[in-house]
């Protein structure tokens, strides 16, 4: 078993109870079944004699027991496994997510979102196939074909040897060839789907620059191109399958002659009824039901362990930030500094920050200027803990950032993007997203702070007005004063705004400006802009040359 794989048995550790019990159903399913075949064989073959049918009554009895048993079994060994396969991924889903969050945004670096989707959904939802398909098939074989042998045995102990002897060599040697066959395929087939997500996912999103510019034919080949690769590692899995299907068959007829050849001696030789001779047969074809899974399985196992090293490749990733053991309590408010910040997004690249300096405190309104990809957007995710720096120091009330839980110091310290998402909802749900269970009059005095308020009352659905996806339903200009007005609705006594006039006509953003400026409240403002719009207004002009504050 893979590493990847043994740390995914062990996220399910707290519900091995259910999947054992799953495993012991199973088993008592397929025995059965073994035990229905069986007795049926003794059956017709004393039927054969035309006994007396009282003689007959115990073997009737023993047909319709295991008749009836082995359905209840199978349902409930189904209800079992898949309720504990379904509250595995329930788990899983809130411990990986968990995982992911504090990796977002800085240590995700170039993962693509179609990739990140074929992780996040298309991997979680293979380990549903881990207890189901990969690891309960093979110890339910083992405890079904252990029952098998030993029912062998009691009737003739020469049959038990050569039975046991078929069923290892099908389990082996079926489960072998197929998971040598399909190992390197299926670690292949997980990166191809996510590629294949990757693309669609980016068609999708430039589809109106695909037109425009005549290369839809060219994306459609490039799609095409993965798809045909895992049309063929489908067909290569398929012929596998049916090799590994075929190899159990030719198994399980061999065993088959083998026990009827020892069972016809013992019969021949006076140390075996005749009746037994249609029940061992029975009872031998019968037992690879259990090991006919096992070929799936060995695919299976192979699909599982990809998934699983893949997730686990993603959520190893170190944090962009570090987490105290015991945080500090967050102020009320408090006054934000750099001090002499350092920082670079690898040690072979250039410094971002080099030495920069600065302050914001409550009231203070602070304008940061500079050239574009020149850190102002890096100062941001410092201040808001989505970056570490790797010299100098961040402070909040003279204390460094990271003596904070980084959801505490972002309730203080509020960032509105240059790109900050809107959700495919409401613009009341999109603006109350910063401050669950806000009234439609602070929604309203929020968007009026941001200018917007007059267009949102004049639209036909007002605040339920829907925005789209990625809000496209609404314009550039629009989508960022939606997002201007959730940072106003926060409440954070300290706001970073990342080109809040981005997108806008030059009176909007004058106006956008003049209320931030003019406000009487105590909330301190961090404007990152390039536009020079109203800077003699700022308390305090700071620009940023070669990473430092001059």
């Amino acid at each position: 078993m893979s590493p990847a794989l043994r740390r995914m048995v062990a996220e399910a550790r707290p519900l091995r109870r259910r999947l054992a019990l799953s495993i012991l159903l199973g088993a008592c399913s397929i025995a059965a079944g073994i035990g229905l075949m069986a007795t049926a064989g003794y059956l017709i073959s004393k039927s054969a004699l035309e006994p007396p049918i009282l003689s007959l009554g115990v073997a009737i009895g023993l047909v319709q027991f295991f008749g009836v048993s082995r359905a209840a079994f199978r349902y409930l060994e189904r209800l079992v496994s898949h309720d504990a396969a379904f509250r595995f991924l329930g788990r899983l889903r809130v411990a990986f997510f968990e995982r992911l969050e504090p990796l977002v945004p800085g240590a995700l670096g170039t993962a693509r979102a179609g990739d990140l989707l074929s992780r996040f959904v298309g991997d979680v939802e293979t380990m549903q196939f881990l207890f189901l398909r990969a690891l309960a098939p093979p110890l339910v074989a083992l405890v079904a074909c252990a029952g098998a042998v030993s029912a062998a045995g009691i009737v003739l102990p020469v049959a038990a040897p050569v039975l046991g002897a078929g069923l290892a060599a099908a389990a082996l040697i079926a489960a072998a060839a197929t998971g040598r066959a399909t190992r390197t395929s299926s670690r292949q087939e997980a990166p191809l789907r996510a590629e294949l997500s990757s693309k669609i996912v980016e068609a999708l999103a430039a589809g109106p620059e695909l037109v425009a510019f005549g290369r839809v034919g060219w994306e459609l080949e490039r799609i095409d191109t993965v798809d045909r690769d895992l049309g063929r590692l489908g067909g290569r899995h398929g012929r596998v399958a049916a090799t590994g299907d075929a190899l159990v068959l030719l198994a399980s007829g061999v065993t088959l002659a083998a026990v009827l050849a020892v069972s016809a001696s013992a019969v021949a030789g006076g140390k075996l009824g005749g009746v037994w001779l249609g029940m061992l047969a029975l009872l031998a074809l019968s037992s690879f039901e259990a090991v006919r899974p096992l070929p799936l399985a060995a695919q299976q196992s192979g699909a599982v362990a990809g998934a699983a090293e893949r997730l686990f490749e993603l959520t190893d990733r170190a944090a962009p930030v570090r987490e105290p053991a015991s945080p500090l309590p967050i102020p009320s408010s408090g006054v934000l500094r750099l001090e002499d910040a350092r920082l670079r997004y690898a040690s072979h690249l250039p410094w971002i920050l080099n030495g920069a300096s600065l302050e914001l405190r409550p009231g203070r309104r602070v304008a940061l200027v500079g050239e574009s990809g020149g850190g102002k957007t890096t100062i941001a995710g410092v201040l808001v803990r989505f970056l570490e720096l790797d010299g100098g120091r961040a402070t909040l009330d003279g204390h460094d950032l990271g003596e904070y839980a980084s959801d505490d110091v972002r309730g203080l310290v509020a960032l509105d993007d240059q790109d900050a998402h809107l959700f495919s909802t409401t613009i009341r749900e999109n603006v109350r997203f910063a401050r669950p269970g806000s009234s439609d009059d602070q929604i309203a005095a929020a968007l009026r702070r941001a200018g917007v308020w007059d267009w949102v009352s004049s639209l036909p659905d007002g605040l339920e007005t829907y925005v789209g996806e990625t809000g496209d339903q609404v314009s550039g200009g629009q989508r960022r004063r939606i997002a201007l007005a959730r940072a106003f609705l926060s409440g954070a006594p300290l706001l970073i705004l990342d080109e809040p006039t981005a997108h806008l006509d030059r009176a909007t953003a004058e106006g956008i400006l003049e209320d931030l400026l003019s406000g009487a409240d105590d909330t301190g403002l961090l404007v990152i802009t390039h536009d020079p719009l109203m800077l003699d207004r700022f308390d305090q002009v700071l620009r940023l040359e070669n990473g430092r504050i001059v």
